[in-house]
Formats: C-alpha cells, structure tokens, sequence
C-alpha cells in the first residue's frame, strides 16, 4: 500500500488477533491510521518501545506470546524515523511513530501497544528533558475504576494549584493515566523527585487510599500512585494505544465528565473510533501544549510573533499528518536579496533550504543550497509581504509547486524528481541534494541537475528565455489546430499527411529495423498517470473498466510527423532501444501522443519481464540490432493524450478508448496494437488473468480524466501473487550487524533427479522467526549442498542443512533457468513435507 507517500507492504490481514472479539490484522491496521491525526502529535519525536503479539492475543485457556521489543530491526523501511539511545550493554535505535505511515508499519508488525517515555529527542539526537508529566493509577485488589477517578481528582486538585492542567485516559487495562504538560526546564530527574513528593503528600492526607510505595504487600484495597513511570529510562502505554488484553481496549482519553460516572469503564477500538470521528480528542491541548520547546517547527515559531507578520502559524510544533504524494514549493523570495526557497514536504513539515541561484539549468554547474528551519505545511501555499523588521523580511511568491517522488532520504543525500503544476515553468526536474558542511539548519548542500533528465525542464533563471516561445505556443493555439473540429466538443480523427521535412520509414518497404528520426519531434513534458494498488473488495458496488495488466516497460510514445519518441516512465529517451517502434506513426491516423506498454512475448505468447529485461538499457546500435533479432518486442497501447496537437486528458477514459480504437489502425510489420478489454465482472476478469498467466488487471472509473504524473484512486491496479512451496537447504551468513543471523535462505524444489535449485529468499522475514529458525538449522547442518547444482556466487558462502524444512513463498515469476524472480518469505509450512512438494506452473 501507499500511505501518505511511503510504500508498504502489509500480509496476513485476515488474522485475528483478538479471537473473543473477531479482530483481525487488518482492522487493527486500519484502527491505527484512523487514530493517527490524534495519535501522532502524542507520540511524535519520542522513542517507541513495543510490546508485539506475532500470532494474537490468544485466550484465556491458551494467552497469545508477547515480544517486548526495543531495538529497530534492519528490515525496517529506510523512511521510518529513528532515534539513537544508550543502554548498559550498548546503543539501541528506536523508531520514532511521527507519521501515519510508521503507525501503519507497526500495526503490520503485530506491534499492538505502542509505548514511548515522557520526553522527546532533541534535535541533535539527545534525549531532552520531559515534556508532560505522568501519573500511573493503578488499583490494587479490591479497587476498581472508581476510585482511580476518586484519586484522580485529588491529583488534579494539586496540579491545578501548580498551574498545570490535567488530562486523564483510562488505561485500557486496569487503572487511569494522569498527563500533566509541561515547560521543558526541569530534567527527568526533577521532574520525577516532584511526582514523588506529590504520592507522598496524598498518601499522608488519605492513608486508607492512596499508596505511593511499590511493594505489593500494602497495595490491597488501596490505589497506588506510580510516578516512577517520569524516570527517563521508563516508558508509559502511548494514549490512543490499543492494549494486548483479550478485548481490544485501549488507552482512551477521556474528559472529566466522563470520569465522573459511576460507571465509568475501559474503552474498546470501535467506541475510540466513533469518539475520534465525533471530533472528541480531550488530550489536543495536550499534544499542542506539550513539548513545543522542542518540536521540529519550534525554530520556525520562535523566530516569528504571531500578528507581527502574514505567515501562517501552525497550532502545534510538531507539524500536521499529510495525504498523497509528497508536495513542494519553491518561492520566489524577495528579501535583502533575491533568492529561491526550495521546501519539500516531509514528516509532517516542510523540509526547507535557501537557493541563491535557484535550479541549475545543467548538470556541468552545482547551486549553493544552504538548509534553513523547518516551515509548517500552510506554507505551501503562502504568498505575500513579509514587514520590514521581521525575520525574512521582503515579498514573497510563489514560483511553481507540486509533487515530488523521493529515490533516496538521507543524512548527507537527498535524490528526488519534481513536477511542477501543468503549465508551470518547472515541468519536471530529477534534482540531487548533497550536503558538504554542517548539521541541520545553515548546514551546506549542493543543489545538482543530475545527468538523467526529462526533456524540457524550466529552472528559474530560464524563465525570460522562455517567455518568446511561451507567448508564440500561445498564439499557434489560438488558430485551428488540423484535425480538429471546433464546434465538436472532441478531435475529429483524420489523416494527415507527413511533415515535408520528415523522413520516410524504411520499416515500410523492408521489415527490417530501421534508425528513429527525433529531429523535430516535440519533447514529451508530462509523466504518465500511475493506478494505486486495489483489490477485489475495493472494487465493489461501482462501475469499472477493465484491463489486463501487462508485466513490461511503461512508455509514453509521440507519433509527430512520421517521427517518434519513447519516454520511459522516469522520464528516459528510450527511442532509440526499440527500433522496431519506427513504425508507430504509420499505424496511427494522424500525430498524437499515446501511453502504453512495450512488452516482450515467451514461447506461450505471454509478457515475459525477463525477456523484455534483455532489452532495457541497451544503447549500442549494434548491440540493440543482435538482441532485437531474438528478443522482438510490441508496444500495447492503452491510453491517448492528444490527438494532433489537441490534449484529450480531460475527456472521460470511456471517450479516450473510443478515440483510441479509432486512432489506430493495424499493419502487418508494426508490432503495435491496442489489446482488447477485459470483460465480465471483475473477480472473473481477475481469475482469467491468472488462467492466462498475465500479471493481473487494472481497473480504471470509466468517467476519469488522464491525470499527468497522478497516482490516483481512479485507476487500481490488482496483481496476482504467485505462491510455491520450497525445500530449504541451505543458508548464507550475515555480514557487519548481521553477524550471527541469517542472511537469506537457500531453497529448492524436488525433481526427477533431486533437490533443484530455486533460488535465494532474502525478504519478508521477521526478527524473531529468523532468530528460531537459526536455532532449527544448527540442527540439520551438513557438509555437502542438497542440491543438484547452485550457482558459485551463492554457494561462496553457504551452510548447507538437510533438506527437512519446507517453507513457501511468493514471487514474480519463473526464470529460464528455474530460478523464482523476487521472492519473498511467507513462512514454514510445518504441516509439509519435503517430499510433498512439487513446483507449481
């Protein structure tokens, strides 16, 4: 899935983690990124520590085993947060749930209670001094939730005398937290020597009550007072958690009101999520009071005084969850000097730096970039004048804005790909940044054009160089463009002669490949438009069309005056690697501009990712000649955006089929063709793709526009996943943090002459499932490989075991070599055996 612009991968939905409740995997997911915008404000900044139930919670006759685990493991994706603390026995790397996406990413993890301590990271990676205070309440026997909130009002009743303000949640468990922010001066320490003093104070006023003292032995019928829970080494149950218990309560906020009532009880997932659907979230002065001395937009507020200045000024210090794809701005900043503000979208922020010279218009020069403080997600799309004695004082525009897809996120290097709004002076740009002096705000970076480029991109200082041409493709779309019809409301499909300068196509006469011409063939601007990943329940209840999903290289393809060009989908001048494609515009009744998929067929005429593989990335002519010969390849359309000169991306995908099916018009010696639809309801269409062994469907609304570069809901791209049974026989060790651990398994599948080799599985494992399988494997070690024959590159390094251990996995595909492509780990199948197993078509 895409949450938020991260990508995830989320397994075994249909588990049920509560079994008294029926609570599966997936609803404890979806609780989660439900609960984020409340959640994440609470937890933001602070290590997580979890407590994970693999297999549920299990019931009271058999209790599901629990894993309390502090350390990140390495799988962890490269976007989750991480913050660095130092224990006894060494450093320890926490994650840090400061995104919707890191909660989702737990939630898949089965990590049920999310528990974080009460204070934050400083931003130099330090542990800062606490932020809120916190009260434990836990009853003892023959104490209920009561007289917790009898205890509680006597905290809250010495608190408010200390000026702090106090905000109860039920713990989900037995008892009730009480949150008390704070300013961020005193030390954990302090902080933990006052709540000690405050137990120690009612249990001297209310001695049949109140306890403050851990030992077991005074706690019955009286309620303990837990403030060690401010110590900085201890953690407490995040509110909005789910709790482990056999019901899925939770560590609810709850008013005072609320506290009031005789029968006040815990509080499960569905009534948290009607109360957070309600708009009820009593601890949001909590999450925008606490903790703003050291939020990442803390910087940002401290330098500017509200009303002093136009600029947006956000509620709380620690930014705002966002949706979709990641955004951009760039401004255009008046200020002492002029200069650009580049700010990408970035965990809740605009990550921010300050251009002098703006985007490199080459990649042979590099543009100082220089990081200023983080500035609020309003940002985007602020224009205006900053006074005279304010910080950044001068006016402000904004220059062009988008969206962004990131390549690499890290310390010293960010690698990302900008496009700007339609009509925008930016288009598309892929821009390095490289950080060469410093840390964090005023640290040096390099703004670098990098060498693999889309065609057509506009920096700032292009701008007036531009503006001729500008002004003249503003004039040509003032006259009627040939072909089309203006009282029709779409093109009128004609043919069109070639261009007088074009070159005429040998292709024609010979069959035979022959050189594309370019030269005057209009660059592509625009990215292709992306589907989101569905399924069939998804699809449910509404109107789609259907299509097959092809496993090759997406394309966007100009036929403009008998010339051609192929852009990949990242923006790459393919033309010249498929040959074959010179014919498209003899096969097209006019110019346009089409997306599609080139695809190489296998010997059962299916779309072969390993066959079209033999052809990417070729880029000698003669070298492209020899694999063309073995490895032809076609070029499937499925889409059009305009038809001569005339964009038709705004007309319903229905519309544009049907102009499509019209534009082209088959020839023999054109490996060009429209495939047809598929029919039926979807979950027929879906089983026929996997008869067919395609790669799926596509399922695409049929009244949606083409949305250039949009990943978008109206397009849902559903794969089949293939799945086979493996034989393990051998494992290669890990390396540097890997040490001691599995690196990935050797599997194999029995044929007619023994054990045959299928490959390495490096992915989709689990800490602890690799920890017990390593245990498992010591005792089946041998000598000798199992297998018939493996590849010297795998066996450098491998420890063989005896083929007793059957797993399964999912992967791509088959190679020719019988080697399964991307595989990835499901599990042991426990209940096979070896000789069980059989490879699977």
């Amino acid at each position: 899935m895409e949450v938020d612009g991260r990508r995830l991968r989320l397994t075994n939905l249909d588990k049920v983690m509560y079994p008294e409740t029926g609570m599966t995997k997936g609803e404890v997911i979806s609780y989660y990124a439900e609960v984020a915008p409340v959640m994440v404000p609470l937890t933001a900044g602070r290590p997580v520590t979890r407590k994970r139930w693999v297999q549920g919670v299990g019931t009271p006759d058999a209790p599901g085993q629990v894993f309390f685990e502090k350390n990140l493991a390495e799988h962890a994706p490269d976007w989750v947060r991480r913050g660095v603390i130092q224990h006894s026995d060494g450093p320890k790397t926490y994650p840090i749930a400061d995104n919707r996406a890191t909660l989702v990413w737990l939630a898949q993890q089965a990590s049920l209670e999310v528990h974080v301590p009460q204070w934050r990271f400083r931003p130099d990676g330090e542990r800062g001094n606490p932020d809120r205070m916190v009260f434990d309440l836990d009853p003892g026997p023959g104490m209920g939730l009561a007289e917790c909130a009898e205890v509680a009002r006597l905290v809250r009743a010495i608190l408010d005398g200390m000026s702090l303000e106090a905000y109860p949640v039920t713990s989900g468990s037995k008892g009730i937290h009480l949150y008390a922010p704070l300013d961020g001066a005193q030390s954990s320490e302090q902080i933990s020597a006052v709540a000690h003093e405050l137990a120690r104070a009612l249990e001297a006023d209310h001695p049949e009550l109140i306890v403050s003292s851990m030992r077991k032995t005074l706690r019955e019928r009286r309620v303990l007072i837990d403030w060690s829970q401010n110590n900085r080494n201890k953690t407490t149950i995040a509110p909005y958690s789910l709790r482990g218990r056999f019901r899925p309560t939770v560590a609810a906020p709850r008013t005072w009101e609320e506290l009031a009532d005789p029968d006040l009880r815990h509080l499960e997932a569905h009534e948290v999520l009607e109360r957070v659907a309600a708009g009820i979230d009593p601890t949001a002065p909590l999450a925008a009071s606490g903790g703003g001395a050291h939020g990442p937009l803390a910087t940002y507020l401290s330098m500017r005084e509200v009303g002093a200045t136009p600029e947006p000024m956000p509620s709380s210090a620690w930014g705002a969850p966002s949706e979709g794809l990641p955004r951009f701005v760039i401004q255009e900043h008046h200020a002492r000097r002029l200069h650009y503000d580049l700010r990408l979208e970035r965990d809740g922020v605009l990550k921010s730096w300050a251009v002098p010279r703006g985007i490199p218009e080459g990649t042979d020069r590099n543009n100082l970039a220089v990081q200023t403080e983080d500035h609020p997600m309003e940002y985007l799309v602020f224009e205006g004048t900053i006074p005279t004695g304010q910080y950044g004082a001068g006016g402000m525009t904004v220059w062009d804005t988008g969206t962004y897809e990131t390549e690499k996120w890290r310390d010293e290097e960010v690698i990302f790909t900008l496009t700007g709004r339609p009509g925008g002076p930016l288009g598309e740009v892929r821009l390095a940044l490289i950080r060469t002096e410093g840390e964090g705000e005023k640290s040096q970076w390099l703004l670098h054009r990098m060498k693999d480029q889309r065609a057509g991109h506009w920096s700032p200082s292009s701008k007036a160089r531009h503006a001729s041409s500008v002004a003249a493709d503003a004039t040509d779309e003032a006259d009627d463009p040939p072909g089309v019809d203006e009282r029709a409301s779409t093109p009128v499909i004609e043919e069109h002669p070639a261009k007088p300068n074009a070159s005429r196509n040998p292709l024609a006469r010979t069959g035979e490949p022959a050189p594309r011409p370019t030269d005057g063939v209009e660059p592509i601007l625009v990215r292709p438009m992306l589907a989101t990943s569905g399924t069939l329940g998804r699809l449910a209840g509404e109107e789609w069309a259907l299509e097959w999903k092809w496993d090759g290289i997406r394309v966007l393809a100009r036929a403009d005056g008998g010339g051609v060009r192929l852009l990949s989908r990242r923006g790459n001048d393919v033309t010249a690697t498929y040959p074959e494609l010179a014919g498209l515009p003899r096969v097209l009744r006019g110019d346009a501009l089409v997306d599609g998929e080139i695809v190489a067929l296998d010997e059962h005429g299916r779309p072969s990712f390993e066959r079209i593989q033999q052809r990417m990335n070729l880029t000698r002519p003669r070298e492209i000649e020899r694999v063309a010969a073995s490895v032809p390849v076609r070029l499937l359309l499925f889409d059009v955006l305009e038809i001569a000169g005339s964009p038709v991306t705004q007309l319903p995908y229905r519309r544009r089929r049907e102009l499509l099916e019209r534009l082209l018009r088959p020839r023999a010696g054109v490996p060009v063709e429209v495939p047809a639809a598929a029919t039926g309801e979807p979950a027929e269409a879906f089983e026929e793709s996997r008869r067919l062994g395609l790669e799926g469907l596509v399922a695409k609304r049929p009244d949606s526009p083409y949305r250039p570069g949009v990943r978008s809901e109206d397009w849902q791209k559903l794969k089949l996943t293939r799945t086979q049974e493996v034989v393990i026989g051998g494992y290669r060790k890990g390396s540097g943090t890997r040490t001691g651990h599995i690196r990935s398994l050797l599997v194999g599948i029995p044929g007619d002459h023994g054990l045959e080799y299928a490959g390495r599985v490096g992915s989709g494992f689990r800490e602890v499932e690799l920890d017990r399988l390593l245990q498992r494997l010591g005792e089946l070690e041998q000598p000798a490989p199992p297998f018939l024959a493996v590849p010297a590159i795998d066996a450098k390094d491998a420890v063989w075991v005896r083929p007793e251990l059957v797993g399964e996995i999912e992967f791509g595909e088959w190679t020719r070599t019988g080697v399964a492509r991307h595989p990835r780990w499901r599990g042991l199948r426990s209940d096979k055996s070896p000789d069980e197993v059989v490879r699977e078509a």
